[in-house]
């Protein structure tokens, strides 16, 4: 039971602060980037560094060629003048810069490849934030757009819908007035018409509407004949 209520609380913990991390979702990204961007400038410092050393090297080595090569001219001369002594110090002499030309290349080619390989690491650390800066900039545009729809109150879509239901059965009841008082007035026109044509015809003008009882009694009689 002890175990049990161990992981319960374990749970509750990791879901509580699984809760707080997203309601804070887009302020903890914001700073991860913010941190990211500071990592990225500390790694193209360290680059312009590495960068420095390896030009320090190289003027270095110009250096030391310059040296061997006034040094061989000198050691020549002092050969040509039967100084072999003086010749072989400078011999000494070159075969130290040699060496220590061989490290400084060694170290120029150390310098190149770390610069290389910091320049790609940069290069791709700086696309992937650009990425994420562009990500961000949607997730700020999506949360504004949520805080406006969520300032929106219930009520007030409540109310737009029974106003569009009410607008509806008015235009409703309106169109059936206006269809009645259509049917109302051809009544009365075809009313009217009707009653004049029975005055025309019982006064004799144009055929008679309806037949009378004198025209029915002759057509009787003339049956029997």
């Amino acid at each position: 039971m002890f175990k049990t209520l161990i992981t319960l609380v374990r749970g509750q913990s990791a879901d509580t602060a699984q809760a707080i991390t997203d309601a804070n979702a887009l302020t903890i990204l914001r700073q991860q980037l913010r941190d990211a961007a500071h990592g990225v400038e500390s790694a193209k410092r360290s680059v312009a560094v590495v960068i420095a050393y390896g030009e320090r090297e190289k003027k270095a080595l110009h250096r030391i060629a310059q040296q061997i090569e006034d040094l061989e001219a000198r050691a020549l001369d002092a050969l040509d003048k039967g100084r072999e002594d003086l010749a072989t110090e400078a011999a000494a002499a070159i075969a130290e810069l040699e060496a220590e030309r061989g490290n400084t290349e060694k170290a120029i080619a150390t310098y190149d490849a770390e610069t290389r390989r910091l320049r790609e690491e940069v290069s791709l650390a700086e696309q992937r934030l650009r990425v994420l800066q562009r990500g961000k900039q949607l997730a700020d545009a999506t949360a504004k757009s949520q805080r406006v729809r969520g300032t929106m109150p219930d009520g007030v879509i409540n109310s737009l819908r029974e106003a569009e239901a009410t607008l509806e059965r008015l235009q409703d009841r309106q169109g059936l007035s206006e269809a009645t008082a259509v049917a109302m007035a051809d009544l009365s026109a075809t009313g009217s018409a009707e009653a004049t044509s029975a005055r025309l015809a019982a006064a004799g003008c144009g055929a008679p509407l309806r037949p009378d009882a004198a025209a029915v009694l002759d057509r009787l009689k003339q049956t029997r004949t």
